[in-house]
């Protein structure tokens, strides 16, 4: 057995167990082991604090989008760490999130955020929409007021197949951040609901970052923002390569030359003991109520030590890339 897939099998964390048997090793997660391994992500201490702060009711008692407490980051988080699909005591956060997007019934929603109409584009910030779709369906708590935020996302792109939510009138082409969400979003609805628009809409939403190879700028090849090639769990709604090269596997482009640049870069920030680390981090564990506050360590950040969550989703785009073949153990 690889040494780095070793340590990975034995963290304290289901979910990176889980996560290393199920995109590295390719066990199926839909064996029983793998489902009693989920399970256990249910009741894990970091689950446990990410949902510490609910009431009698289910809820949170903050707005639902406050970094990274309120309902829409504990949702997005509870999706990354592959919490067990159909979980109803999510459902009050699920209504969180609702309610920040709509007024109206369930039968008549009205979508209420407020959105910029300029020069013929929709300056919309999709990835809070993307992460709600994307948490939602991922967790199983998906119905019709989540097809009704897809189609309003769909709507909201620009000509370039892509989103921005810059309100400047020169602004002309997509942002990496407020696309990739919900290009992600999108690729996991179109896979449900056989919708060809949908899928259409992933195509060519993947060449807002496939023509740039997914950090260099059209206009002089430059690295477009130089926290864009820094590593970075969670992702939130921060775009970086990692992130990048995952969400163009789930939609299938991995194998496109346009990601070997970017592949190639991943690769190169192995550490001696075959890990990879954590460059970045946009949260701070504290008890204040401070912005970006969180209630878990994700490890830190270090240029000399692995941090497990970058490693695991570093080896997992490697194995789909074909470019990391665990040995057995």
């Amino acid at each position: 057995m690889d040494p780095v897939v070793g340590k990975l099998l034995e963290s304290d964390e289901p979910a990176i167990r889980y996560k290393t048997r199920c995109l590295i090793l390719k066990e199926d997660p839909a064996s029983i082991a793998m489902q009693a391994l989920q399970a256990d992500i249910r009741t894990c201490e970091r689950v446990q604090m990410l949902l510490s702060e609910r009431n009698a009711e289910g809820r949170l008692p903050y707005h639902p989008y406050t970094k990274w407490v309120g309902a829409h980051w504990v949702l997005t988080a509870l999706a990354d760490l592959d919490y067990p699909n159909g979980d109803l005591s999510l459902v009050p956060l699920r209504e969180q999130v609702y309610g920040y997007f709509f007024s109206g019934t369930r039968e008549k929603p009205s979508h209420k955020r407020n959105i910029i109409h300029s020069k013929g584009l929709v300056r919309a910030c999709a990835s809070i929409e993307g992460n709600a779709i994307l948490s939602l369906l991922k967790l199983s708590l998906a119905d019709g007021l989540t097809e009704h935020l897809a189609e309003i996302v769909l709507g909201w792109r620009w000509p370039d197949g892509g989103w921005n939510c810059d309100r400047k009138p020169q602004a002309s082409h997509s942002s990496f951040h407020e696309t990739l969400i919900p290009l992600r979003a999108l690729n996991l609805y179109a896979g449900k609901s056989g919708d060809p628009r949908v899928r259409l809409a992933v195509d060519d939403g993947a060449e807002v970052f496939l023509k740039r190879g997914l950090f260099r700028r059209l206009t002089d090849g430059e690295v477009i923002d130089p926290h864009f090639i820094e590593l970075h769990f969670p992702y939130y709604w921060h775009y970086n390569i990692l992130y990048g090269l995952k969400v163009m596997g789930e939609i299938g482009r991995l194998g496109d030359p346009r990601c070997g640049e970017a592949l190639d870069l991943l690769e190169s920030k192995r550490l001696p003991d075959g890990g990879y680390p954590a460059e970045r981090r946009y949260y701070t564990v504290t008890n204040r109520n401070t912005s970006n506050r969180s209630l878990v360590n994700w490890g830190g950040t270090s240029s000399i030590k692995m941090n497990e969550w970058i490693t695991v989703e570093t080896l997992a785009v490697l194995t789909a890339a074909g470019r990391f073949v665990p040995t057995a153990g």
